[in-house]
């Protein structure tokens, strides 16, 4: 089983091991290792030096992009914590439970359009999509699994969003000790296939070294009031 797992922005060059200076331009490849993802933070002279010409050519290479590093700030002290999209997402993806997979998508959708997530690349991993996702402020990736929800699913996925976002990971059990299950949204009569979910996906194949822009998810408009009928 794939790895979908979290990579925090290095601190300082994972080539020649010298620290990152705050607004300093880095850059980021990823490499497929089977079963996890590899990130790869490197200075402007060792990328020029030892990765532009030929890091593509490399066993494994899926991506690169090009970034700046932020110095992170200071914790404040005796900070509340509270469960947010952002921290449900993170403990959704160090669990990595495929029964949790459509929600964990559901979350970075939100937070792409929150603009706190970028997706910086996509590919196809087993037949499956797989967007990369980086977090806007910490530089960390995120590699979420497209799970292909339908139309007819969305219902119950945002009730489970919502439910984990209230109660968190552990949900309240019933008289019997046994969580109360999540339904399923039916499908109508006569119903035989939905509609897929759009997502945020990249305008041409992913293609190393260069990404182009990638659009975010745009809700649809309301229908314009029509102007009332005068006699």
């Amino acid at each position: 089983m794939i790895d979908w797992n979290i990579q925090s922005r290095a601190h300082a060059c994972q080539s020649c091991g010298k620290a990152f200076a705050d607004q300093q331009a880095y850059h980021t490849l990823l490499f497929d290792e089977k079963r996890d993802y590899r990130r790869l933070d490197v200075c402007e002279p060792c990328w020029g030096a030892q990765y532009s010409q030929g890091a593509s050519d490399r066993k494994g290479f899926i991506s690169h992009w090009q970034g700046v590093y932020e110095a992170p700030p200071s914790a404040p002290p005796d900070a509340i914590q509270k469960e947010t999209a952002e921290t449900l997402l993170r403990k959704l993806m160090e669990q990595n439970e495929p029964r949790h997979a459509a929600a964990r998508f559901i979350l970075a959708v939100m937070l792409e359009r929150k603009r706190m997530l970028k997706v910086k690349a996509q590919f196809t991993q087993d037949g499956q999509r797989v967007f990369v996702y980086e977090h806007a402020k910490s530089g960390d990736v995120f590699t979420i699994a497209d799970p292909a929800l339908q139309l007819n699913q969305l219902d119950a996925v945002q009730r489970e969003v919502a439910h984990l976002l209230e109660h968190g990971l552990h949900p309240p059990v019933d008289v019997s000790g046994t969580p109360a299950p999540l339904t399923q949204a039916p499908v109508e009569p006569g119903q035989t296939s939905a509609e897929p979910i759009p997502v945020p996906v990249l305008d041409e194949e992913c293609r190393a070294p260069d990404l182009t822009a990638v659009p975010t998810i745009e809700a649809a408009a309301p229908p314009e009031s029509q102007p009332a009928l005068t006699t």
